[in-house]
């Protein structure tokens, strides 16, 4: 089925003359992204969208507790299990129009295990998790929430310091669902088999020691 905003464009008289603007903004966008992989750096925490390069500003504790937190539980289980591979917002994941680079991220392992040791451009993973603040909120609700499910994301994870809480949402027919938004209790990630956490796990470090030693039993 095509689309209503497409339909709406080819029916357009002036159709080419929109479609010759279209290419030539993709083909700025080409040369922009090539120029913004080349000067990315280890230190630099940026992403590209729509063809502008997006710079981070420093997290807040809160924002890099619960990062840190969630990628040890989840590197600790899945590297335990033999699942596949986890990494932190330093994985540049390219997709068909924008780089990003999520704050966690799972590959299952027949994807991760095609990896080579040098590899610096991921494809789309199995799993995302993005841990909300001020200036990323919009883009991880917005753009992000869509790009993800368009490239068959599985399972994306929006977590909120603020509220302490989880939105776990699963890709149905192309789209997100929210399976569940959870301030208390415990959560399973449904692509990763057996994975089970509470929540203050990841809000609360002595709640991060409990279930880390529960997780690697």
């Amino acid at each position: 089925m095509i689309p209503d905003t497409l339909q709406s464009l080819l029916a357009r008289p002036d159709l080419p003359r929109v479609a010759r603007a279209i290419n030539e903004t993709l083909q700025r966008e080409r040369v922009c992204r090539e120029r913004f992989r080349r000067e990315l750096t280890p230190s630099l925490k940026a992403e590209f969208i729509a063809g502008e390069t997006v710079r981070h500003s420093p997290a807040k504790a809160k924002h890099l507790r619960a990062t840190q937190n969630l990628v040890g539980l989840f590197r600790a289980f899945v590297q335990r299990h033999r699942l596949g591979e986890v990494f932190s917002e330093k994985a540049l994941i390219c997709l068909t129009r924008n780089d990003y680079e999520p704050d966690v991220v799972f590959f299952e392992k027949a994807k991760a295990d095609g990896f080579s040791a040098d590899q610096m451009e991921f494809p789309a993973p199995d799993f995302i998790a993005e841990v909300l603040s001020e200036s990323t909120e919009q883009r991880d609700r917005g753009v992000k929430f869509d790009d993800y499910a368009d490239h068959g994301v599985a399972e994306y994870w929006i977590v909120d310091c603020d509220e302490t809480s989880v939105e776990q949402y699963r890709l149905r027919d192309g789209v997100y669902q929210l399976a569940q938004k959870l301030k208390q209790g415990e959560i399973d990630s449904l692509v990763i088999p057996g994975f089970r956490i509470p929540i203050a796990a990841i809000f609360d470090d002595q709640q991060f020691h409990v279930a880390l030693t529960e997780l690697l039993k």
